[in-house]
């Protein structure tokens, strides 16, 4: 019986009945020849017995060496030889003599033919079977088909997976160690190959090291069909390679392309921190958490210097494995107090820039003295692994990230210590890209909101409130803007307007032309001839940046200019290129204002024109930029029509203008806006009757003393008669001059809004101005006198004439004018000019 751990190999690769013998007596004299002999020779058996076995060689030599050698008593090995064929051929052959015993006694010798080919074919056999049952690093086991042990190879053995146990003749499940695979699946994958005759080739199995438990073995499995001559399954070969390395590669590559691809999708600090350690968990460790530097934590510059006393780590990020138990006492976005404590391995990692890597026990007394509570927790949890490793981007530290393996998990490696360097760096460089674009951003931000109102205005005329938001993505600065602004006569100029492109030369150039729209409205000007001033301010621009930046300029810019008087209710719009606003009346309808449509700033070849509506109480204008209304893929009536959706959906309740912008912007800006966005909502009140008065007066000295009454009875109808002295003198001095230096007709107007406004108009257009007055001049000193009186004074002009206006503010109020200051003592005061036309 041969020993189960070989397989026989006589025979291997020969082919039925090709098998060539003679046997030979003691004299060397042929008695016996089998069919392949005779098909060797070409010769019958009856023909060649009797004779000498010598004769049949082809040389002397050759039957010299066999006569020597059938006297051995030992199987001898020949080697080549030649016989002779029939026809006289040479057949060259390999040739084995083996002696033999008859029942009687008497001496036999079988002498073995094999030709040429059949010599190669054994070789082979045996070098086969020798290297994959002697050699080879494969592990091979021969299965019968009850799936019992036939063989195993030296490979299987000296793994000293089933150790001394005997193996012949007993199954996988009797013999293989506990834990070691599934012993179930291995069944049922060798009876799967032994009802379909189909090998499964390189199948992935996963298993456990018997000397290792915690270890995971991968194993690249073969069960390969064993056949009889006829074609009848006899056996099964089970071929293993373990490929516990390559898969481990594998893994490794495969969960670096995966974080290469899930971690840094957004520029923001905490979700990419969040991408890190859900990378990481499950695949690589059962739990992670990231901690980052207080300053990367709210979005500053990382600091050159971690050593330092005051370095304080914050919980950036955690995820935990669902089977997983660790520690989790510091909650999200608070201070990691021991990783900040000085001497803490986050802070010598920091410090030092290498990774520390720790057993349960080494962390358990690394933690005992400075926090009992977490030591024992990592006793509890059954951490058994612990790695840090800090995180580093252009030369400045950010924070650290932490691994854990609990329970039965392997211990990490220095492969796996390389594996989590290296997508800690991504995410590094990932997270500090964030940061950057939030500070970025931030900056942005607040340099495009410092070139907007900080806050509106409060004002009888209107009630107004706004919004901005900048556009998504990387191009935060914007050029769209509005303001509302406070002018004479208790009037209001509402401003809408947009920059094209985006940066911060679109932000400037924004600034810019926001201060120019106020100087310019603080002259009065009708909105259309406002705008036409500013178109020259545009072409001026251009001239200063040269044709070269006209894309990036202020060329193509849209506005929207509207004055509304509260005493006559009526409101003056021009727009250049910009949409016209729209009203919600106080019974919910809905509409454009109609308004003539003039050409961008910059692109003006034809003067602007002015709209004018009249307006009622509690009717709600909605000026906007096109970034409001109209999406990448939307037309701009498409963008008008969801407007005025989102307007019909503002009659449902009293809400406040604060309330209307949040569902304007809410409803109408998609989630990824392309363009900036600039809204304002304004209410308008006109002024009640009894808070304006007006009077013709005519163009006489006497008429100046009338005005004052007039002024004195419509203080005392107001119960302002603390404003009386002032007042007078501010109606005397400027009625006298409009009758002195103007021409008809000449008007006095009061008006009791948030201040107290004495407005006097004429039909000149002449200009006042003022100019030093000499000790002994008796006059000139009227408006210097007015400008101490009054809180603001100014001119406007109308078609024909100007008014000349002065506010006062109400007694209690606790505002002082805000004119001209007294002359210092000894020097000269100040006298007005009245210029007449060139």
């Amino acid at each position: 019986m041969h020993d189960p751990l070989f397989l026989d190999p006589s025979g291997a690769f020969a082919e039925p009945g090709d098998e060539s013998y003679a046997l030979l007596d003691v004299h060397g004299v042929v008695i016996g020849l089998s069919p392949g002999a005779e098909i060797l020779l070409g010769r019958a058996a009856e023909e060649v017995e009797g004779r000498r076995a010598a004769d049949l060689l082809y040389t002397r030599s050759d039957a010299g060496r066999l006569v020597g050698r059938c006297s051995a008593d030992a199987v001898v090995e020949l080697g080549h030889a030649v016989l002779r064929h029939r026809s006289g051929e040479p057949v060259e052959v390999t040739l084995q003599v083996r002696p033999l015993l008859t029942t009687g006694g008497d001496r036999l010798w079988l002498v073995q033919a094999m030709d040429a080919a059949g010599s190669r074919r054994r070789e082979l056999g045996y070098a086969l079977l020798r290297g994959l049952f002697t050699e080879s690093p494969m592990v091979i086991d021969v299965f019968d088909t009850q799936l019992r042990f036939l063989a195993q190879n030296e490979a299987q053995r000296r793994t000293g997976t089933f150790g001394d146990v005997p193996f012949a003749g007993r199954t996988m499940a009797e013999v293989a160690p506990p834990g070691l695979l599934d012993l179930a699946a291995f069944e049922a994958r060798q009876r799967h190959v032994l009802e379909t005759g189909e090998a499964l080739i390189a199948s992935e199995v996963r298993g456990r090291s018997p000397g290792d438990p915690g270890r995971e073995l991968v194993w690249s499995e073969s069960i390969l069909p064993l056949r009889s001559p006829s074609g009848e399954m006899i056996a099964l070969a089970h071929a293993v390679v373990d490929a516990t390395d390559r898969v481990r590669a594998q893994d490794r590559l495969a969960l670096v392309n995966d974080a290469s691809t899930r971690i840094g999708t957004t520029l923001n600090v905490l979700r990419t921190a969040q991408e890190l350690v859900d990378v990481a968990v499950p695949q690589f460790t059962d739990h992670a958490y990231v901690n980052l530097l207080d300053p990367v934590f709210g979005g500053e510059e990382p600091t050159a210097g971690p050593a330092a006393e005051s370095v304080v780590l914050r919980r950036a990020a955690s995820s935990v494995a669902v089977a997983a138990r660790s520690e989790a006492m510091v909650p999200m976005g608070e201070t990691d107090v021991l990783a900040s404590a000085p001497g803490s391995p986050s802070r010598i990692a920091l410090a030092g820039g290498e990774p520390r890597l720790m057993t349960g026990a080494e962390l358990v007394e690394e933690f005992a003295a400075a926090d009992p509570g977490r030591a024992a927790l990592v006793a509890e949890f059954g951490v058994h692994s612990w790695l840090l490793v800090p995180m580093f981007a252009r030369g400045a530290a950010l924070g650290t990230a932490v691994f854990v393996r609990t329970g039965s998990s392997h211990p990490f490696e220095p492969d796996d210590v390389m594996l989590a360097e290296e997508f800690v760096a991504r995410a590094a460089v990932c997270i500090d890209n964030a940061s950057r674009y939030t500070r970025e951003r931030t900056t942005a931000l607040a340099l495009q909101r410092s070139l907007l109102p900080q806050q509106l205005p409060v004002l009888g005329a209107v009630e107004a409130a706004a919004r901005y938001a900048p556009a998504s993505g990387h191009a935060v600065l914007g050029g769209a803007w509005y303001d509302v602004i406070p002018l004479s006569g208790a009037r209001v100029a509402l401003v809408v307007g947009d920059v094209v492109g985006h940066g911060l030369h679109s932000a400037v150039t924004m600034g810019r032309l926001r201060t120019a729209v106020r100087t310019l409205a603080d002259l009065d000007l009708a909105p259309e001839e406002l705008l036409s001033r500013l178109d020259d301010q545009v072409n001026r621009f251009h001239d200063e940046h040269g044709q070269g930046l006209t894309g990036a300029g202020a060329a193509g810019t849209t506005c929207l200019y509207a004055v509304f008087d509260p005493v006559t209710r009526h409101c003056g719009l021009a727009r250049a290129g910009h949409p016209p606003p729209a009203r919600l009346s106080p019974d919910g309808t809905v509409e454009l204002l109609a308004l003539p449509e003039g050409p961008a700033l910059g692109r003006a070849a034809l003067p602007f024109e002015s709209g004018e509506v009249v307006l009622a109480d509690g009717d709600l204008l909605v000026l906007y930029t096109e970034g409001l209304v109209r999406a990448q893929d939307q037309s701009s009536e498409t963008g008008r029509e969801r407007l005025f959706a989102a307007l019909s959906g503002l009659r449902t309740g009293p809400a406040g203008l604060e309330a209307g912008c949040d569902h304007l912007m809410t409803g109408l800006l998609p989630a990824r806006q392309h363009d900036d966005a600039a809204l304002l909502m304004v209410r308008v009140h006109g002024l009640a009757p009894d808070r304006h008065a007006t009077w013709d007066l005519e163009c006489a000295p006497e008429e100046v003393a009338r005005a004052r009454g007039l002024a004195t009875r419509q203080l005392a109808a107001w119960g302002l008669e603390e404003l009386e002295f002032s007042t007078e003198l501010v109606v005397s001095e400027l009625v006298t001059n409009a009758v002195r230096y103007g021409t008809p007709p000449v008007r006095l107007r009061m008006i009791r809004d948030q201040e107290l406004i004495c407005e006097v108009s004429d039909g000149s257009s002449t200009s006042p101005h003022v100019r030093r007055a000499l000790e002994t001049d008796e006059g000139g000193r009227g408006l210097f006198m007015v400008a101490q009186l009054t809180q603001l004074w100014g001119t406007r002009y109308h078609d024909r004439g100007k008014t000349i206006w002065a506010e006062q503010s109400f007694p209690g109020t606790g505002a002082e004018p805000a004119g001209n200051t007294a002359a210092p003592p000894g020097l000269p005061g100040f006298e007005e000019l009245w210029n007449t036309p060139d």
